[in-house]
């Protein structure tokens, strides 16, 4: 077999660094966990919930975010933002180790056949952002330009996410502040019922559940999904700096062991220590 095909065969299997998309239970354990503790603390004033059930604040409140985030937000952003607000409930998680093993691979090959070598494996990637940073390597001619664009890439996709997260934190400020606006309305309509004292306090409970409704709307949903949107950029941003790192590696012609060294400071404690490992041992 030629020097060509025996570089070739190393990456030709199957990618396994496709990001495996499942149900993020530890988001789903929390918003559990929020709304049962919630429900106990509510049930342990001796209430009952229904009474917590005012159709009117809730429509103020929602209503009044949703109006507030249309005219804060463009609607493509705004649509944008809600697919991924959707997607929250779902994780993709990349194994950076599995990421780095393909990307050595790769380096390995490049160093044989070159980088045009490569090109009918490309194909074969099923990490999207390492399969378009790839193609990149061979068809630019300076490492300024790969490296310029492949920063562009991220840039912008960071950029995305951060706009996402906004749009919810914007929402997020205002939607106790709608409360309170329900509130209001709430006391004025009492107001005109000020000869039945019985139905005034009555009233003023059912008035400020509007404002309950605005702090839990904010506090326990729009907030915290916005700072979950911010932790799963950083999250991706890292991954894709790992996968520019080797790809640059790979177009400078770099050693697989230097290559290595390089990429093994993206990963977390426990798999880094796991990778030296595995190479202590394949040394031996």
């Amino acid at each position: 077999m030629s020097t060509s095909a025996v570089a070739l065969k190393e990456i030709a299997g199957p990618s396994e660094t496709a990001p495996r998309r499942r149900l993020d239970l530890s988001m789903l354990a929390g918003i559990a966990i929020a709304l049962a503790t919630t429900i106990a603390g509510v049930a342990a004033t001796g209430i009952k919930l229904t009474y917590f059930f005012q159709p009117t604040g809730a429509l103020i409140v929602l209503g009044g975010t949703l109006g507030v985030m249309f005219i804060t937000t463009p609607l493509e952003a705004l649509l944008h933002s809600a697919r991924r607000l959707a997607g929250l409930a779902w994780t993709r998680d990349v194994n950076r180790a599995e990421v780095i093993g393909e990307i050595l691979s790769c380096v390995r090959a490049a160093r044989r056949v070159g980088l045009l070598g490569l090109e009918p494996m490309i194909g074969r990637v099923k990490n999207a952002f390492l399969k378009d940073a790839l193609t990149l390597a061979i068809d630019v001619q300076e490492r300024i330009d790969l490296q310029s664009a492949l920063e562009l890439k991220i840039r912008l996709r960071e950029r995305e996410g951060e706009h996402d997260a906004k749009t919810l934190e914007v929402a997020g400020g205002f939607a106790p502040v709608i409360g309170v606006l329900g509130t209001v309305i709430g006391l004025i309509d009492i107001l005109r019922q000020f000869s039945n004292l019985a139905a005034v306090a009555n009233g003023i409970g059912i008035a400020f559940l509007s404002t309950i409704y605005g702090l839990a709307l904010a506090n326990l949903f729009l907030l915290p999904a916005a700072h979950r949107i911010r932790a799963r950029t950083a999250d991706e941003f890292e991954a894709h700096e790992l996968i520019m790192e080797g790809v640059l590696s790979l177009f400078d012609g770099l050693h697989p062991s230097l290559a290595q060294e390089r990429l093994n400071s993206f990963l977390r404690e426990p798999d880094a220590r796991a990778a030296v490992a595995r190479s202590a041992g394949q040394a031996a």
